[in-house]
């Protein structure tokens, strides 16, 4: 089956065209070698590593499809082995933090956090 097609069939883009423009944009990988064309053929056992935007896929094949269906039955077409997303670190706030839903400060609220401010 060709990359494009699958890639549309397992719901990682939404349209088939933009299933192209990801294969033929470099962006895809089939057992660590780069394709340049949307015509490459899969097959069950390949390892396919996509880069998104924000995010890296690495599926493993495990059924080429007959359709493109919902994503229970898209979900069977594909093994995910991609690596968790590392932990978000969690700065420290500048300001001073307020609780949620409080509301806009007060004039004196915002007395004590200026007084706040100046001491430290």
């Amino acid at each position: 089956m060709r990359i494009d097609k699958w890639l549309w069939y397992a719901r990682v883009t939404k349209s088939r065209s933009l299933a192209q423009k990801l294969a033929t944009g470099g962006h895809v990988r089939v057992n660590k070698d780069k394709i340049s064309s949307a015509s490459k053929t899969v097959k069950t056992g390949d390892v396919l590593t996509i880069a998104l935007e924000r995010r890296i896929l690495v599926l493993k094949v495990v059924a080429l499809g007959k359709r493109r269906g919902p994503y229970e039955e898209a979900r069977l077409l594909y093994e995910d082995l991609s690596p968790p997303p590392p932990p978000k670190k969690h700065a420290e706030p500048a300001v001073a933090v307020r609780d949620a839903g409080a509301g806009r400060p007060t004039k004196r609220d915002r007395r004590k956090l200026d007084a706040w401010r100046n001491d430290t």
